[in-house]
């Protein structure tokens, strides 16, 4: 399954999404707490989608577990350190095509935040 975080395309294997269905099965985490999980790790990084991919895959599994027509999040820190109230978030549904094309994009090395914005998250003026 592919996930769009931020600017960053992931690749959610089926490992992945079992044990974060596993997990919210164990301890059922409502939808607001894994939104502070993402506050609190962005604020921590707010590059962890690139510096580590791992830990934004594994909150996009508990994201998809939750809410599973949900395979995009936007996650916005103005620095590192900030408070967490100061990180913005945003979910979307993005189309299978759109995402294929986001990821065809990234494996070229040319996927820019730019693009991103304009296919997806429509933030910067025309």
């Amino acid at each position: 399954m592919l996930f769009l975080f931020n600017d960053t395309v992931l690749t959610l294997d089926a490992e992945t999404l079992a044990e974060a269905r596993a997990r919210s099965l164990q301890a059922p985490l409502r939808f607001e707490f894994i939104s502070r999980m993402g506050q609190e790790l962005f604020a921590e990084d707010p590059l962890v989608h690139k510096n580590r991919p791992e830990r934004a895959r594994r909150l996009a599994g508990l994201i998809v577990a939750k809410a599973p027509t949900v395979n995009a999040a936007l996650f916005l820190a103005p620095v590192r350190a900030c408070p967490l109230d100061q990180v913005q978030f945003r979910y979307a549904q993005v189309s299978f095509e759109v995402l294929c094309a986001l990821a065809g994009r990234q494996s070229q090395g040319h996927l820019s935040t730019v693009d991103a914005d304009r296919q997806v998250w429509k933030r910067l003026a025309a």
